[in-house]
């Protein structure tokens, strides 16, 4: 048994099973990897993958548990790297983010300028997706970090850690009926056609709490999942925006009223999560702490060594949490 092997196999799995776009991920020849993967089960005496002629099908019932294996092996394989690095050459190495476009839009921009200057020899990649997605990247090893609202509570394997708590506002135009109301209701705001994120994007359950407390169905008109492409559409008149506060800038959008609205929704919390058994480097660290000042390294591992949700939930419960 050959970790080349194992990796050939985990790649295909996490291709759909198709071993020509595995191949080429990989920079290697589809017949290597095929011949590699009957290696392996030549030797184990048991199918990974069911096949019908050439291609294959299915992941086997044995081949998903060896692939839960292989996947705490690979994994462990990298913290290995990864301590090695420390050690060779400390401040070298790469950092993978996952989040979504809000919090890299407005979130992300200044701890990024600040952790590049202080570690240019780390190369910084930022993958963006829905909540679900970016869960699943931390979940499954390919990128270091998730940040975002959502989700992430859907994967036990990731530990989660609060990061700052943020509400929304409401959007609209300069001339708009809703900028005369003294204080609005949520009745307010249902009355109008509403342009907001998409449902699993940045605290949008939020909303939807919101309104089915009071027996009310928004009229959303449109979603998106980025706050610019919301707040281009609340500009044509097509409805009235609800996005995070930290989207709405008092320069840049000049022509547009941001409406509080926090004694209408409650606040939502948004977490830095990763893969539990990750080994920390120093500069993984610093990045945490750049974006939240209350982790810092013995909290962070504080954290590490609670495997019960329910204790973990406590830990952070007596922290006090910025607002962004």
């Amino acid at each position: 048994m050959k970790l080349q092997q194992l990796r050939y196999v985990w790649e295909v799995a996490h291709h759909d099973l198709n071993v020509s776009a595995t191949a080429q991920s990989l920079y290697t020849s589809q017949p290597g990897i095929s011949k590699q993967i009957r290696l392996l089960e030549d030797e184990l005496g048991v199918e990974i993958f069911s096949r019908s002629g050439k291609h294959l099908t299915r992941v086997t019932p044995a081949g998903q548990e060896i692939l839960k294996i292989v996947g705490e092996l690979l994994h462990n394989v990298e913290s290995i790297k990864q301590l090695a690095s420390e050690f060779s050459a400390p401040n070298r190495g790469s950092l993978s983010i996952a989040t979504t476009h809000t919090q890299a839009r407005y979130a992300l921009p200044s701890v990024i300028e600040s952790f590049i200057q202080k570690y240019p020899g780390v190369a910084l990649h930022m993958h963006q997706g829905t909540p679900v997605q970016i869960s699943e990247m931390a979940a499954e090893g390919n990128v270091d970090f998730a940040i975002a609202t959502e989700a992430l509570e859907l994967f036990s394997d990731l530990l989660m850690m609060p990061c700052y708590r943020w509400n929304r506002c409401i959007l609209v135009p300069k001339d708009h009926p809703l900028t005369q109301c003294e204080r609005l209701t949520i009745e307010d705001v249902a009355a109008h056609p509403i342009v907001t994120y998409v449902f699993g994007f940045t605290g949008r359950s939020r909303l939807d709490e919101a309104f089915g407390a009071r027996g009310l169905t928004p009229n959303v008109v449109f979603t998106a999942t980025d706050a610019d492409v919301i707040k281009t559409y609340v500009r044509l008149g097509l409805g009235i925006g609800i996005v995070a506060h930290m989207a709405y800038d008092p320069v840049e959008d000049d022509d547009l009223v941001a409406l509080e609205a926090n004694h209408l929704f409650k606040p939502s919390v948004t977490s830095i999560g990763f893969r539990r058994g990750t080994y920390l480097r120093g500069f993984m660290y610093d990045f945490i702490v750049r974006f939240a000042p209350h982790l810092t390294r013995d909290v962070v591992d504080r954290a590490c060594s609670i495997h019960n949700r329910e204790e973990l939930e406590q830990f952070f419960s007596t922290m006090d949490l910025p607002e962004y």
